[in-house]
């Protein structure tokens, strides 16, 4: 309890709705693109299918309860666009609405504020099957899909998310087939980088129409290092960090998109007023931050000019050298960013957790890796506060362990340990943890006033 946080930092707490709520066919719902996903022979790891997964979708309760217990300032949910718009076009399914409108009553009755995600990489099958992200139009659909949710909720939710992680969506999702839709399109996929942008352009209008305080979206983002001091392995990094991190945050940030064509790569799909729609879209800035990338310059013969390699000399996370773990990778993101932008609007780390191997069977988990993977990120937290770095909030993935898309049942991020065969919910060690630090700097707020 020795961190060094500021008064008024918000903590909270964030899961996705289709890692947690099963009930893949309840009340109208209609196809995904993660259900195309998943039906593909051996897309999923342990050819689990997302059902039940925690069952929240019937049980909504427990996890406010969760929450609740937490005393989190702001629960970080997410919203199925497939759930709403089952054919992707046409007015909203009431009973989803209804559903969600509930679960906002829920939170607010237990003194947590609801803080919304409209797209946690979720599309309507039929959407992706006119283009998906790599069809322009589907920015305006995306609007008059959140025009549909604020006109139900907008009453009662004032902040809101609008995409997550367009960076894997693009990287993961269209160019390297990694998860849904899986296509493997290179570079190919850099259209829908700008569409995103659109599409959250256009969200934000619509929420802030009806009401919004707040809307921003928030990017998975990542601290690049090159494996070797050479100026291959700098070009490389410098390729990497564009492509990850740079053509989403400046074009919010600064109004325009850095230098593709120098490297050799497409132009975005501009039209007159595209930019200015974007730079002036958001309240503030999110980063979902888990790990570094390093990176080396790739063979002659590869299509891409670098290759993702273990960060050497650091410990790793259930996923292995996939995952490394280094706090001060998240310290030096943030101080980069501030850096970069003066002007850095509100920044909120809208995801920060670790996976580690734990039992599948209910039961309390000590799970003090996770607790010191949080607390030495909360620690880099603060060291960039110290150094100037707008940060506000501050939020734990995951309140519960999940369906971890690809990976399954196979890896575990919550601070609740899910039985998935009963739906048991046991809360862990590092619950505890965060309850208790949440607790102390909330009493020392209330003391310094």
């Amino acid at each position: 309890m020795t961190l060094a946080l500021p008064p008024g930092l918000r903590f909270s707490a964030a899961t996705s709705a289709f890692q947690i709520e099963g009930s893949r066919t309840a009340d109208g719902r209609g196809r995904s693109i993660w259900d195309d996903f998943l039906e593909r022979p051996g897309a999923i790891i342990d050819g689990s299918t997302a059902e039940p997964a925690c069952d929240s979708y019937r049980h909504p309760e427990q996890d406010v309860a969760l929450a609740a217990g937490l005393g989190l300032d702001r629960y970080r949910f997410s919203i199925q666009w497939a759930r709403i718009q089952p054919d992707g076009s046409g007015p909203g399914n009431s009973a989803a609405l209804d559903h969600y409108s509930r679960f906002v009553d829920l939170l607010l009755d237990a003194g947590v504020t609801p803080f919304p995600t409209l797209f946690h990489w979720e599309m309507p099958s039929a959407v992706e099957a006119d283009g998906g992200w790599l069809n322009r139009d589907t920015a305006s659909r995306f609007a008059e899909y959140a025009a549909l949710v604020v006109d139900r909720l907008g009453d009662r939710v004032r902040h809101w998310y609008t995409l997550n992680e367009p960076a894997m969506m693009t990287l993961q999702g269209y160019a390297t087939g990694a998860l849904a839709p899986g296509k493997q399109l290179l570079f190919g996929a850099l259209p829908t980088v700008h569409h995103q942008l659109l599409g959250h352009a256009g969200a934000a209008a619509v929420l802030r129409a009806n009401g919004a305080a707040s809307v921003g979206l928030v990017n998975n983002h990542t601290w690049v290092l090159p494996l070797r001091d050479s100026e291959e392995d700098a070009a490389a990094a410098f390729t990497y960090d564009l492509v990850h991190n740079r053509v989403f945050s400046e074009p919010l940030l600064d109004g325009v998109y850095p230098d593709l064509e120098a490297l050799g790569l497409p132009s975005m799909p501009v039209q007159d007023g595209d930019l200015e729609r974007i730079h002036g879209s958001i309240d503030f800035y999110g980063i979902n931050f888990y790990n570094p990338t390093t990176v080396t310059t790739a063979d002659a013969d590869s299509p891409i000019p670098f290759d993702i390699v273990p960060t050497p000399g650091v410990p790793v996370t259930g996923f292995g050298p996939e995952w490394p773990i280094m706090p001060s990778a998240l310290r030096d993101l943030l101080i980069d960013l501030k850096r970069r932008h003066p002007q850095l609007p509100p920044v909120i780390i809208g995801e920060n957790g670790a996976s580690f191997p734990e039992p599948e069977r209910a039961g309390r988990v000590d799970d003090d890796d996770r607790i010191s993977y949080l607390k030495g990120h909360l620690g880099a937290v603060a060291e960039a506060i110290s150094a100037g770095v707008p940060v506000e909030e501050y939020t734990v993935w995951s309140l519960l362990d999940n369906w971890e898309w690809a990976d399954g049942y196979t890896q575990r991020f919550g601070l609740v340990h899910v039985d998935f065969e009963t739906g048991e919910r046991t809360p862990k060690a590092s619950y505890d943890w965060y309850r208790e630090l949440i607790a102390v700097l909330r009493r020392g707020t209330e003391e310094g006033r």
